[in-house]
């Protein structure tokens, strides 16, 4: 079975490119989702998030998100210390989750794939290239937050030139060059490659 690593930048169409995949049959680990759910349900890291950024960070036992982001997109090093204290639990689960898997190949779905290290182990990386300016109105209109606030989030990440370049395959999703086709086409790519 063929582990494959789905990535892009904020905003790139990861997710929806994802289901697509789904669609395929082909399982797939949603990075940030599990993250979203360790933050609620793993009692170490939330007591580590706790002590880190202060009690109030949960209500009950949900993440204030908004003021999470609100801290690490304004503190380097506090968004280093999210990472550090998310990524080993995400990473640690991607890998069991696979192991179950029986399928060709699967996917895993994250937006910091190679930032966070979680690309050890994969066997490819897609990169989904998307134009600055699409991704920006779309997080805009998905977030309901500034254009500015999105700019920081990106400013975050590795710069989608660098990050394309590290990928083995490339999908275009510019509004130019139809989607489905490249994904159908990948699919097969990659089903041939799990025959060698």
């Amino acid at each position: 079975m063929l582990k494959i690593g789905l990535t892009g930048g904020i905003g790139s169409g990861k997710t929806t490119i994802a289901k697509v995949f789904e669609l395929l049959n082909v399982p797939v680990y949603y990075a940030d989702a599990v993250s979203k759910r360790l933050y609620h349900t793993n009692k170490e890291l939330m007591e580590s998030m706790k002590k880190h950024f202060g009690e109030d960070i949960y209500t009950g036992d949900q993440i204030n998100r908004q003021k999470l982001a609100a801290i690490v997109f304004n503190d380097a090093q506090k968004l280093q210390l999210l990472n550090k204290l998310v990524h080993p639990l995400t990473i640690k689960d991607a890998q069991q989750w696979m192991e179950q898997q029986t399928a060709p190949y699967v996917i895993k779905e994250a937006a910091l794939l190679f930032e966070s290290g979680s690309v050890a182990g994969l066997d490819y990386v897609i990169g989904i290239s998307t134009p600055k300016h699409l991704r920006i109105k779309r997080v805009m209109d998905r977030d309901g937050v500034s254009r500015e606030e999105v700019l920081a989030r990106m400013n975050k990440q590795i710069d989608e030139g660098i990050k394309m370049r590290l990928c083995d395959f490339i999908i275009e999703n510019n509004e130019q060059k139809l989607v489905i086709p490249q994904i159908l086409e990948l699919h097969k790519t990659l089903l041939s490659l799990t025959n060698k």
